[in-house]
């Protein structure tokens, strides 16, 4: 059994809420440099695992959105995008970056009975 800590950031905001986005992949990227570490993208946050989906995003004061996902991935860390909300956004396999998949609530469970701790 892996005693290595694990995390889920459940992430709902993007373009219309840059600075909670922003405060959710600071979690994400903090947790993903010691743990294993996903983010579960939902609803407003769909784009932000797509190619260039976070470029220009970035709350006063904060550190761009693009950056810390790109971080976070460099970590190591996993974005999840919920298959509904891929669908409303007419978002595919092929429009998103390196490390993310489209993938929903059965794997998010799974993720979560194994121990990890959801931060929101």
């Amino acid at each position: 059994m892996s005693t290595q800590e694990k995390y889920l950031v459940n992430c709902q905001d993007g373009r219309g809420h840059v600075e909670r986005a922003t405060i959710a992949f600071i979690l994400a990227t903090t947790a993903s440099k010691t743990a294993e570490t996903a983010v579960f993208l939902t609803s407003d946050a769909a784009q932000l695992c797509t190619t260039d989906g976070a470029s220009g995003l970035q709350a006063a004061g904060m550190e761009p959105l693009s950056d810390l996902i790109a971080q976070f991935l460099g970590n190591g860390g996993k974005l999840w995008l919920c298959p509904i909300c891929a669908k409303v956004n007419s978002i595919t396999e092929a429009d998103l970056v390196e490390g993310a998949e489209i993938a929903g609530a059965p794997k998010t469970m799974a993720f979560l009975s194994s121990g990890a701790k959801l931060l929101a």
